[in-house]
């Protein structure tokens, strides 16, 4: 088992095009992933938003509500369009008094690939080994869970 990375993948049972759209826009990814989103996704863009329901999967509302309203932030790295988007962020950075700017950050990425019956959704998060020591192994488990949950509210979303 990797302490650097994190892979799920889950089988989404839609259109290339509607599974793009899931992930790549950011009013959409903001609604299955629980952040309300200042902006769209670009290339460099620096997005800003808080935490907030998804109103799609209960359990990972239940899951995120202790962070309600927390500050979130990601840069989008890469869009290759209908195959790979991905993003840098500051791993489980919940501690409202804690600045998490000077830490590495790790590297989210989904890439999408035809299947037999839909559009196999890969993500990837990588950099574990360069976060600080005392937060590593919480960082890499609390998004190891989250991960699997978020792979359930996509399918969940693009069922709606």
């Amino acid at each position: 088992m990797s302490t650097d990375r994190i892979e799920k993948s889950v089988l989404l049972r839609a259109s290339r095009e509607r599974v793009w759209r899931a992930v790549s826009d950011a009013g959409e990814f903001g609604t299955w992933f629980g952040v309300k989103f200042e902006g769209q996704f670009a290339p460099g863009a620096q997005m800003r938003g808080v935490i907030a329901p998804s109103h799609v999967n209960p359990a990972q509302d239940k899951a995120q509500q202790p962070y309600a309203n927390l500050p979130f932030e990601i840069v989008i790295e890469e869009i290759k369009p209908q195959t790979l988007f991905s993003f840098r962020w500051h791993p489980y950075a919940v501690d409202p008094q804690k600045d998490f700017s000077a830490e590495p950050s790790t590297l989210v990425v989904f890439e999408l690939k035809d299947s037999e019956g839909g559009i196999l959704l890969k993500i990837t998060e990588s950099g574990f080994d360069k976060i600080p020591l005392d937060r590593r192994a919480k960082a890499f488990s609390a998004n190891e869970s989250g991960w699997a949950m978020q792979a359930e509210t996509i399918a969940i979303y693009l069922k709606q």
